[in-house]
């Protein structure tokens, strides 16, 4: 199946100079999101002694296991963008009668590529929105300890941004914008007053999420650069998911029906947009392969569905144990088809 016909006026979706006669996916350079009804204070936190020795213990962790992206990554590493960095197995439409129409020397390492930018680009968006929210979490949060952590995650977030940006652009040459799905729920954190929404939105769901989804990538992982980058954040984030958890844990025991009603909105419609931010939308027509048909064999692909699934294994155990999986986001995360992990270990 030919893809459709470059455009060498499409804009630079990057810094990075396009390829000859190429389409690239654009983005703005930035944007400015306000806050939703009040506007977001700071909290000091005049007790300076430990409150939480876990909160500590952690923040220990996170400067003993420092790291640094520039010298610590292999950035010699030859890097084919148009190789199987990750297996092809894990394509959305891999198998399905579009693929197999692909021409293998041409049409198929051009989607390998944008399907990789696709998927880094998100992580990277995804890196920057924590950095970002925990920049908030340092200020809102209620104790010294929180607020120490949090300024540590920040500098990881800080990292894990540095390093994707370097290998979408030097390796792979490509960054694409966002995925709708996933800005949205950014939009939300961040732009939410209440700070606890900054925990569950990013640490549980948000970090959650990208904590199966890197464990899965370092798994399958063809190329040597990416499975070392992979592997040292997935370090990071492991901590970040664990400092979501004990900073909420006893939160909800006691919150008013309202309040609590809120929460489990938020849970379950994150989900839904964290689910769909992997159906790579944004990548059929940049390539020119035919929309409609690549989102309905994406929607259908058993590794599709497996890998979805498999996403939510960190987020249903974390949301049992801090007492927010209730009737209501038990019907919804039923509905989604991951309630099978509420009996796993966040740990597993």
């Amino acid at each position: 199946m030919p893809l459709a016909a470059t455009d060498p006026s499409s804009p630079a979706a990057s810094s990075t100079a396009p390829r000859a006669s190429e389409v690239r996916p654009a983005a703005p350079e930035s944007e400015t999101l306000l806050a939703q009804g009040d506007a977001r204070g700071t909290t000091y936190a005049w007790d300076y002694r430990t409150q939480r020795p876990e909160l500590r213990t952690l923040y220990e962790k996170s400067k003993d296991l420092n790291w640094n992206a520039r010298t610590d990554l292999a950035w010699d590493t030859n890097v084919d963008p148009e190789g199987e960095i990750v297996t092809d197995a894990c394509n959305p439409i891999f198998g399905t009668d579009i693929w197999k129409k692909l021409d293998p020397k041409s049409e198929v390492p051009k989607l390998r590529r944008h399907l990789a930018s696709y998927m880094l680009s998100n992580f990277l968006h995804g890196e920057q929105g924590a950095l970002l929210a925990t920049s908030q979490i340092v200020a809102q949060a209620p104790t010294m300890d929180a607020k120490l952590y949090a300024a540590a995650q920040v500098f990881d977030e800080a990292r894990h941004v540095e390093a994707y940006h370097r290998y979408l652009s030097e390796k792979i040459e490509l960054v694409y914008p966002p995925s709708a799905h996933l800005k949205t729920l950014l939009d939300t954190v961040l732009a939410d007053s209440r700070w606890d929404f900054k925990f569950l939105g990013m640490q549980i769901l948000i970090e959650g999420v990208a904590l199966g989804a890197f464990g899965l990538i370092h798994q399958t992982a063809q190329e040597p650069l990416i499975k070392q980058i992979t592997q040292m954040i997935m370090q990071d984030e492991a901590r970040h998911v664990a400092f979501g958890v004990m900073s909420l844990k006893g939160f909800y025991a006691d919150m008013s029906g309202s309040e609590l009603r809120d929460r489990e909105e938020f849970v379950i419609e994150s989900s839904r947009l964290l689910r769909d931010r992997f159906l790579a939308q944004e990548v059929w027509a940049t390539v020119g392969l035919p929309q409609a048909e690549c989102e309905a064999a994406a929607a259908s692909s058993m590794m599709l569905q497996m890998f979805r699934r498999l996403l939510f294994s960190k987020i249903v155990p974390n949301v049992k144990r801090l007492g927010l999986l209730t009737p209501r986001v038990r019907k919804g995360f039923e509905e989604l088809d991951v309630i099978e992990y509420e009996t796993w270990e966040p740990s597993a």
